[in-house]
């Protein structure tokens, strides 16, 4: 903390103590809030994604082409690797101590009703993104759509859904379709869409949900190596054996670059960047000359993102769910160095499909270690060892120690299954201070 901010420890703290009441889904606490601080949020150009993965990394890419548009950006997303301020990003950084302190007091004392942890810090965000006078914020859905609290935004210049799974079926609903409608709550009268490769069940679910709400054009992404039809934007590879990935759309210029986000997976997630962009391109044109100088620039931490240990090499992902889990082991099948020269280090919290992911990603390691990650109550180590063999040590930090001290060089440690435990790992072996870990 800076002397400039000399209360935000105290607030930070405040913050964390509304955490244990956990995620309320609902819309008029933050649309009192905001009207209580001259509705932030109607000054901000934005655009909103949700989805089940991905959103983060298309957040981030659309961020990245923005700023190298020439934009002032604002970025919010969920949750944080390290520190609060993550959440809260201008201009590709986190929010500086004085005008988080600003921002968060706004939202935890000046408001006519306490608000949860949630739901004080997408408060913050938009009075953070107002004060700063950004061009444009990219807005990452919490959790669903329809209620979440950063669902407050009346016309957005677009809005994003990247993709659609099983999670979070308690709020959302049992179904694919349960969960797409909520989902495409963030889909407004006007505002082009643009979505991710989805299921036949998810997409005709999104599609009545586009229909009843006046939503403009959609734009879907579908894997093929060239054109598409109107309509579609078509992802690929570059050319023969190329690492570039290539973007095209009817009338649109097609485009090839590597991607600063490694993973097959992120090509998809590229498309619907794209998709964004192109809409944004009529208000700021230079926006599509950004493209490809966005997308290579791109960074997400946590997102097969490797990290040197010793003689071994770290590889931190954050794959919280089955598809995440998927994700990471295509990338693992086609990028890896096999299973023979790989460890894994995997912990997830017990709401999550654990043993669906953990028999997805066991087969491609060699050897196992398995946590105990911080917050609400994780998958028990003995069911963790029933699935698939290996060494229940609980700590985190002993874990990787020890998963880097039996690799042979060049090894490859991939540590997975939670957010927090990735945030963990990551502030540990970068040596970065940390906040206190908030799960809701």
């Amino acid at each position: 903390m800076t002397s400039a901010a000399p209360r935000l420890p105290a607030l930070l703290d405040a913050l964390g103590q509304r955490a244990p009441r956990g995620m309320v889904l609902g819309l008029d606490r933050v649309r009192e809030a905001l009207a209580a601080l001259g509705d932030p949020q109607e000054s901000v150009p934005a655009v909103h994604v949700a989805g089940t993965n991905g959103k983060g990394s298309v957040c981030a890419m659309v961020e990245s082409i923005a700023r190298a548009a020439g934009l002032r950006t604002g970025l919010y997303t969920s949750p944080h690797l390290s520190r609060f301020a993550e959440r809260i990003r201008v201009g590709g950084e986190p929010i500086d101590d004085a005008a988080f302190e600003r921002a968060l007091s706004a939202a935890l004392e000046r408001v006519p009703s306490p608000l949860t942890f949630f739901e004080a810090l997408t408060v913050a965000a938009f009075v953070a993104f107002r004060d700063a006078g950004v061009d444009l914020a990219i807005l990452e859905v919490g959790l669903g759509g329809r209620l979440d609290a950063t669902n407050v935004i009346a016309a957005p210049l677009c809005t994003a859904i990247t993709s659609i799974a099983f999670d979070h079926q308690a709020l959302l609903g049992p179904t694919l379709a349960d969960i797409a409608r909520e989902k495409a709550g963030i889909l407004k009268p006007g505002a082009p869409a643009v979505l991710g490769p989805l299921d036949p069940e998810a997409d005709a679910a999104v599609e009545a949900a586009a229909q009843a709400a006046g939503a403009g054009p959609r734009l879907r992404v579908t894997r093929a190596e060239h054109g598409g039809r109107a309509g579609e934007i078509a992802v690929g590879r570059g050319g023969p054996g190329a690492r570039a990935t290539r973007v095209a759309a009817p009338g649109r210029r097609a485009i090839e670059v590597e991607l600063g986000l490694r993973g097959a997976h992120q090509a998809e997630n590229a498309g619907v960047a794209c998709g964004v962009a192109w809409q944004l391109a009529g208000p700021w044109p230079e926006v599509e000359r950004a493209l490809p100088a966005g997308l290579a620039a791109a960074r997400w931490p946590g997102r097969l993102e490797r990290i040197e240990a010793g003689a071994a090499h770290v590889l931190l992902d954050c794959a919280h769910n089955p598809h995440g889990a998927q994700a990471l082991a295509a990338w693992l099948d086609e990028e890896g160095p096999g299973a023979a020269r790989t460890s894994l280090v995997f912990g997830a919290l017990s709401d999550k499909g654990w043993g669906e992911m953990l028999q997805t990603l066991a087969p491609r390691a060699q050897r196992r270690f398995y946590v105990t990650p911080k917050g609400r109550a994780a998958a028990p180590l003995e069911a963790l060892c029933a699935i698939a063999p290996g060494e229940p040590i609980g700590d985190p930090g002993a874990a990787v120690a020890r998963a880097i001290e039996v690799a042979a060089p060049g090894e490859l440690v991939v540590v997975a299954g939670s957010i927090y435990l990735v945030g963990e790992v990551r502030s540990t072996l970068l040596g970065i201070a940390s906040d206190p870990i908030v799960t809701l």
